[in-house]
């Protein structure tokens, strides 16, 4: 009896951790450990010219510094992350809020067409940026000549190249947060509607009132979700460009991946995604606790 009781107790301790053993050990092994392991490979000069790591400490961090196209690759991500993730969020909360009002049977219909784009893959979508943005044969430059405005050569353009890819992941993303914003939406009580309906007030009064303000939880996660994203961009920027023109798309991803896989500088591949993981971590940290203070919940 008293074997039984032990093992019922050991099962109520330990039983729940047995079930979150698999998800540890998967973190463990596809995350946590490729990011020490990066951390270690980064102080060590290893590349096809010198295959045998040699100790190099901060070195490699120091090359990637004093090298200027690093800092035109922060910048042109920083670019698309500033230029994307508000347009990305206005245009999804706009579709949200169109779509939550009673539309009858077109509001689903009207939903899977505005979600279709999150569904497709990255590299169709891309594919299909280049169709678009295609200086010939492009829907974009027939429709902005019969407009009378003069054609652009958009993806092969030092100026329009990263604008493109970045209308690109705007049509691409917008879906799926729409669909984040409309659950935040339908999660906030009508009485509220009712009551303001009931003194009067109108559409723009409610949605500054009350919607914005209670979908604040939501805009926060929607938020660090489209950092992330932006951060990440690679397949827009592989597909489309390739980096080009003279590096004007070229974002951290895709630097790293040149680094890693077409110089095979290890070293210095590793320092530069180090680099990364802090500057997105610490935009996100940045971010959220500036954001947190706004954020108000419903009672």
């Amino acid at each position: 009896m008293k074997n039984l009781r032990i093992t019922s107790v050991f099962r109520r301790s330990y039983q729940p951790y047995l079930y979150l053993l698999p998800s540890v050990i998967f973190l463990i092994l596809f995350t946590y450990w490729p990011v020490v392991y990066s951390l270690g490979l980064s102080l060590f000069r290893q590349s096809v010219i010198s295959p045998v790591p040699v100790f190099a400490g901060f070195g490699n961090y120091r090359d990637a510094f004093q090298a200027d196209i690093f800092w035109t690759v922060v910048k042109n991500t920083l670019v698309f992350v500033v230029g994307t993730i508000p347009v990305t969020m206005v245009i999804a909360l706009m579709m949200a809020v169109l779509l939550n009002e009673n539309l009858g049977w077109l509001r689903n219909v009207y939903r899977v067409a505005m979600f279709y784009p999150t569904m497709i893959p990255m590299a169709a979508a891309a594919m299909l940026g280049v169709w678009l943005f295609n200086p010939g044969i492009g829907l974009i430059n027939y429709y902005l000549a019969r407009l009378g405005v003069p054609a652009r050569q958009w993806l092969y353009s030092m100026d329009w190249a990263l604008p493109a890819i970045m209308i690109t992941a705007i049509w691409k993303n917008f879906g799926y947060f729409m669909i984040i914003f409309l659950a935040g939406l339908q999660s906030i009580s009508n009485e509220l509607y009712e009551s303001a309906d009931m003194e009067g007030a109108g559409f723009f009064q409610k949605l500054w009132f009350i919607t914005l303000p209670l979908l604040g939880p939501t805009s926060m996660f929607v938020v660090v979700v489209g950092i992330i994203t932006s951060f990440q961009v690679f397949d827009l920027v592989y597909v489309m460009t390739q980096g080009g023109p003279a590096d004007r798309t070229n974002v951290m991803v895709y630097y790293i991946y040149q680094y890693a896989f077409r110089f095979w500088n290890i070293g210095r591949a590793a320092a530069l995604t180090v680099l990364f993981l802090v500057a997105l971590i610490g935009f996100i940290v940045i971010l959220v606790r500036s954001m947190e203070r706004k954020v108000h919940y419903e009672v």
